[in-house]
């Protein structure tokens, strides 16, 4: 595995297309440095990070033990690691962004489709980011200026002071992409050490208030005879475990974003399996131990990190700790939310969108979307945020492996991908084959997404088919897979 540039030179062959501008273009073999470090580094900064700490809390809540949980998502990030690595070949192999890859199974105008969909995740991904941030800065606020907060009184559901610190996180962001995205390297150099001290720090207070670690992990399973859920664990776990795949559902898909700059597929594998499982499983025990300290030292489980924080009594703890939080979140949040919805924004019309406002789209949608509503409690979040979003993203993971590996057998047409005429134009720039698959493997866990929501009444909808919402991810991925394969040999052109 030691494939970098393609065959041709990109930059002169693509450069005059209407479906290319400089951040879609293929990247020179020349300018393709991250080795496996790199890409390792990348992981470490993107897992370490407050939803990892929430997602593996939420877990604490759901009735699991430390072990439990930590296991779980262990498992879930070993999973979609697969994906990930696979899907990455194409842009080392290549040097092609998402979208652009997209273009081989959805056609040149209908990957615009998977593209979106990736985006419109990414901009509420973006948006709970900047919710975490702007709540630092409000406890920040409340403990400097000694004011009590207030309860909230609007249609929003938070409170003015709560939304106009939203807003100052979110302004922040805006400024760094005004900067351009070499602005946050050095925030990726240091967000990491942050928050993984910070963390490190939290399990050290939660071990020395609640006792030691025995306390702490000797916290039982409600799944286990005897308790609340005894006997119920499988019925959490499964759909606790798509949620958990969700989590990095969308990195899964667009990771060609990233994998465009390795020197090698070697060093994007080793990288990633170095950077993603390790890391989220460290980041998933402390938040899991800390949640589980909580309910020891505080007598209720608190999963969010920011309230945690604001039961420490030193103003300068807590307002060094918030300050190390907000840079920290803004380095994920420009890296994992932002790169990749820009790009997937300029897709839709190259010559006129660029990465910038790109950008600003994917920050306005973060604000409507209302991101402290996706978090505002743990069964919200996994059940219907993370698994809601897996049961889209996972049929168009099984469609672009089974078009670029099965199909294709990794070998693209290059030029091809960015004409308007070429081999992927299908019918009229769309593959109805890719989008009939994408359909077929989404609508199984439509009905359940409709109960889980409330639209549909539990009892209007066979158990059965409800149930299939609980493993949205897998269902999707291998039905679109395989409807893929069958609809492309019967009509290879459509």
């Amino acid at each position: 595995m030691t494939t970098t540039a393609a065959p041709l030179n990109p930059a002169a062959e693509v450069s005059d297309s209407k479906l290319c501008n400089d951040d879609l273009a293929p990247v020179p073999a020349a300018q393709r440095r991250w080795g496996a470090l790199s890409f390792a580094s990348l992981w470490i900064s993107m897992a370490a990070c407050i939803p990892t700490y929430m997602l593996a809390s939420s877990l604490i809540s759901g009735g699991m033990n430390w072990w439990e949980a930590v296991l779980t998502i262990f498992i879930a990030n070993l999973i979609v690691l697969i994906p990930m690595i696979l899907n990455a070949h194409a842009g080392t192999l290549y040097g092609i962004p998402f979208p652009v890859y997209c273009r081989a199974a959805f056609g040149t105008w209908g990957a615009n489709i998977p593209a979106l969909l990736r985006a419109l995740v990414a901009c509420g991904w973006f948006g709970i980011q900047s919710w975490i941030g702007g709540e630092a800065i409000y406890k920040i606020c409340t403990v400097i200026l000694h004011l009590t907060p207030a309860p909230a009184t609007n249609w929003l559901g938070i409170t003015g002071g709560q939304f106009l610190c939203f807003l100052l996180f979110w302004s922040i962001n805006m400024w760094v992409v005004w900067r351009g995205i070499d602005t946050i390297r050095w925030l990726l150099n240091i967000k990491a050490p942050l928050l993984i001290a910070l963390g490190l720090l939290l399990l050290a207070w939660a071990y020395r208030t609640a006792g030691g670690f025995g306390p702490i992990l000797s916290q039982p399973s409600q799944f286990e005879p005897g308790q609340p859920q005894a006997g119920k664990f499988f019925a959490y776990f499964f759909p606790a475990l798509t949620g958990m795949i969700g989590f990095w559902a969308t990195l899964s898909l667009n990771i060609p974003d990233f994998s465009r700059y390795a020197k090698s597929q070697r060093d994007q594998v080793i990288g990633q399996a170095l950077g993603l499982p390790a890391t989220m499983a460290l980041y998933a025990f402390i938040g899991v131990a800390v949640t589980s300290a909580t309910t020891i030292i505080f007598g209720k489980t608190i999963w969010d990190p920011v309230e945690v924080l604001t039961r420490f009594q030193n103003p300068a703890v807590l307002v060094l700790a918030m300050v190390a939080l907000c840079i920290a979140t803004l380095g994920t949040n420009i890296a994992a939310n932002v790169v990749s919805p820009a790009n997937d924004f300029a897709h839709l019309a190259p010559k006129k969108i660029s990465f910038r406002t790109g950008g600003f789209i994917t920050g306005i949608v973060g604000v409507i979307m209302m991101p402290w509503k996706l978090v505002a409690d743990p069964t919200g979040y996994i059940f219907t945020w993370l698994i809601a979003y897996s049961a889209l993203l996972g049929p168009i993971g099984g469609i672009l492996i089974a078009d670029y590996f099965v199909w294709r057998q990794r070998k693209l047409n290059l030029a091809a991908l960015y004409q308007t005429t070429g081999e992927y134009q299908y019918s009229h720039g769309i593959s109805w084959v890719a989008i009939i698959a994408l359909i077929t493997g989404a609508l199984p866990s439509l009905p359940g997404f409709l109960v889980n929501i409330k639209i549909l009444a539990a009892t209007s909808v066979p158990p059965a088919l409800t149930n299939l919402y609980n493993y949205a991810w897998f269902i999707g991925f291998g039905l679109a897979f395989t409807v893929y394969l069958a609809l492309r040999r019967i009509a290879p052109k459509l």
